[in-house]
């Protein structure tokens, strides 16, 4: 099913359908998977490779720091397995606001995912990051500690928590999804 952009805030999703012309342009398709996220939607993400204390550690925050909605989504989602795909609990990722986009690299007509893979000496990857910061975009990939090549982003702040406060993150996230 194809990802509906037009959930996205107007000038993300305008930045989006440039950054996705040009790479296009250049002979290497990127296509969204994910972009509007809802808060239950990252809650099932985060807690898939947390453990139960972690868990409730970030329920316990969450609640002590005026989130009681996003503690209650937290709780409510139960248990998830896997790896680790993300470090931002629900609220606190751009995807809950509008402002994040997830897309492979499209090789063959299958996705690819290898951040070292070249065709004519070019990763898909890296030429999608490096395109997103010449428009203005933040790039996952180029993130310093946890590289996530297909995450590109509006805002420089990592997350919600940099601009806002957890209360105002908290009453946002339950007028929007709640």
């Amino acid at each position: 099913m194809p990802v509906d952009l037009n959930q996205l805030t107007p000038a993300f999703r305008s930045k989006i359908a440039d950054l996705l012309n040009r790479c296009k342009a250049k002979g290497f398709e990127m296509r969204p998977y994910m972009a509007l996220r809802t808060p239950q939607e990252q809650a099932k993400l985060w807690r898939q490779s947390r453990s139960t204390e972690e868990i409730n550690q970030k329920i316990a925050y969450f609640n002590e720091n005026g989130a009681p909605y996003l503690a209650s989504v937290l709780n409510n989602i139960g248990p998830q397995h896997g790896k680790e795909v993300t470090k931002a609990p629900p609220g606190l990722s751009w995807h809950q606001w509008g402002e994040a986009v997830d897309c492979f690299w499209l090789v063959n007509g299958g996705a690819e995912w290898s951040a070292t893979k070249k065709i004519n000496d070019i990763n898909g990857y890296q030429l999608f990051a490096a395109e997103a910061v010449s428009i203005g975009l933040t790039a996952g990939g180029l993130w310093p500690k946890f590289k996530d090549w297909p995450h590109i982003q509006l805002q420089k702040a990592n997350n919600p928590l940099s601009v806002m406060t957890l209360p105002e993150i908290d009453k946002e996230m339950k007028k929007r999804f709640g």
